[in-house]
């Protein structure tokens, strides 16, 4: 089968590899598209040369059971979770697999089958197509809907976006859905675009301008009632804090260094709350697929589709910042 692998200093190539056998609990599914996550720029464009690839979101059908697999059948159309729990503690069983103790990530997703255990596979019906399943099913959509659980005060009216890769822009999705203005931030005229036709209320080029005065002059001096943070810099994440409504709540989405933060000047005297969000639980899928068929189009996040044989031109698309979200389709996917 065919699986990218990670060459260093941005290079990609498609090699060769074993196909993989199902243990017990395992099934192997054959992938009919896989979305390419910011999260693996890192080691996209590392200098260590690495075999396989960090890829995590995918969808596609089933081919093979391990022993003892009763939940899936052979030809069933699945979407993934890279996020898997043990199955057997009480965390798994309310299906918060990421609060698991003994969780593990699936890796390797750009790749014609992946083997994976049972539990981690989403069943999609036939009214949900592959594009709007790996998002579904991944963090494309996943992280974007679980922040929106905990933003359940209907006080919240206006949301400032630091950063509109995919994560961000998914978050607008989502916001937008829900009714709420949306203030969008990057230094990518494309994503800019994009947000706009996302429905962002305004889009501030942080390249050109101060974002952080921009916003303070876009809500009246106040500030939004919430910054979320979604591209994991250090100095976004600031001026998240200094651009916040005083009460107001600063979410943190993408994976950040160690960052300088006063608990007085940042917390206390503006009574600010944060928190952190990492991908979804698994067991709100059923009401992320609710939100779809209501209207939330998840699939207007994806501007570029490229076959799993142009992944090299797809990475350097991606990392330029010259596309939304991005898919890699396999075997006529």
């Amino acid at each position: 089968m065919r699986i990218l692998s990670l060459l260093g200093n941005s290079r990609i190539d498609v090699t060769e590899a074993a196909s993989p056998t199902p243990g017990p609990g395992e099934v192997v599914v054959k992938t009919a598209v896989s979305a390419l996550c910011g999260s693996e720029l890192k080691g996209y464009r590392s200098g260590e040369n690495k075999s396989g690839n960090n890829g995590h979101e995918a969808a596609g059908t089933v081919i093979a059971l391990g022993a003892g697999v009763t939940s899936l059948a052979i030809g069933q159309r699945v979407g993934l979770s890279a996020i898997v729990g043990c199955g057997e503690c009480d965390q798994c069983a309310a299906g918060r697999y990421t609060w698991c103790a003994n969780h593990r990530f699936i890796g390797n997703m750009h790749a014609e089958q992946i083997c994976i255990p049972a539990h981690g596979c989403h069943p999609l019906p036939d009214d949900v197509p592959w594009e709007a399943g790996v998002l579904l099913s991944g963090d494309g959509m996943g992280v974007p809907y679980h922040t929106s659980t905990r933003l359940g005060d209907p006080a919240i009216q206006n949301i400032a976006i630091f950063g509109v890769g995919p994560i961000g822009l998914g978050n607008l999705l989502m916001q937008r859905f829900l009714g709420r203005k949306v203030l969008a931030v990057d230094i990518s005229p494309t994503r800019l675009e994009l947000a706009e036709e996302l429905g962002a209320a305004h889009v501030i080029d942080a390249a050109s301008s101060d974002p952080v005065a921009c916003i303070r002059e876009l809500t009246g001096g106040r500030g939004p009632d919430v910054c979320l943070e979604a591209i994991g810099k250090p100095e976004t994440l600031k001026q998240c804090f200094a651009a916040v409504a005083t009460g107001g709540l600063v979410v943190m989405n993408g994976e950040q260094p160690g960052v300088e933060l006063s608990p007085s000047a940042d917390f206390i005297r503006r009574d600010i709350t944060a928190f952190g969000s990492w991908y979804y639980h698994f067991g709100e899928f059923g009401q992320m697929l609710a939100l779809y068929r209501q209207g939330l189009a998840v699939e207007k996040l994806i501007t570029h589709h490229f076959p799993v044989a142009d992944a090299d031109t797809a990475f350097q698309e991606f990392a330029a910042g010259r596309t939304g979200k991005v898919l890699l389709r396999y075997n006529g996917g």
